[in-house]
């Protein structure tokens, strides 16, 4: 079993290996192009993200810059959208749905380190996938750690550390991430007054 083969089922690997080394590369490689694209080149940015990651939706905005480690097991929905300085460790899968909104200095992480400085220092490493539902929104500097779930309909409070999986229609923030309350028909109502005096 190869060592990518080992990183799909969850298990221990090393990420030495010269095939993950050789497609970390080419990864970086097409995020360093992405970045030093102009703004105002939204076809070349659109086609080199749509090489890059794994899937994507029709319409997508990924502010520079952003990193990634291999794209491929990144999906993104329908309307996703990531501001400056987005951070993605996709050794495992990292998929968006729909209408997802990622704020500034975000990061997830499928990557882990055994706790073991033996193990740690020969490059073993594992990988657990995570997932975000869709119409959720995700404040500026939260970490998302390996193996988690957001569910649908949810808002990660900034500067939240996610350790844990998040159900759906909930606020959650804090280090470690727990839920605070549930969104209710008063938080679609709570800027009414604004918008009809505007």
């Amino acid at each position: 079993m190869t060592e990518k083969e080992k990183r799909g089922l969850q298990k221990l690997y090393c990420a030495n290996s010269p095939e993950i080394v050789r497609e970390l590369s080419h990864g970086i490689e097409l995020c360093h192009a992405y970045n030093q694209l102009s703004p105002s080149k939204w076809e070349e940015r659109g086609e080199l993200m749509r090489k890059l990651l794994g899937k994507t939706g029709e319409h997508f905005v990924i502010v520079s810059p952003f990193w990634c480690d291999f794209g491929y097991n990144i999906e993104i929905g329908e309307n996703f959208f990531s501001n400056y300085n987005v951070v993605i460790l996709d050794e495992a899968k990292v998929v968006f749905g729909d209408h997802v909104f990622v704020a500034p200095n975000c990061g997830f992480y499928t990557a882990g380190h055994p706790l073991d400085s033996g193990r740690r220092n020969q490059g073993m490493e594992y990988a657990y996938p995570i997932t975000v539902g869709d119409n959720v929104w995700i404040g500026a500097g939260t970490t998302v750690l390996p193996g988690v779930t957001i569910g649908s309909d949810t808002v990660i409070g900034a500067g939240s550390v996610v350790t844990r999986d998040i159900p759906s229609g909930v606020v959650a923030a804090g280090n470690p991430c727990r839920v605070i309350r549930a969104i209710t028909e008063e938080d679609a109502l709570r800027y009414l007054d604004r918008e009809q005096k505007s």
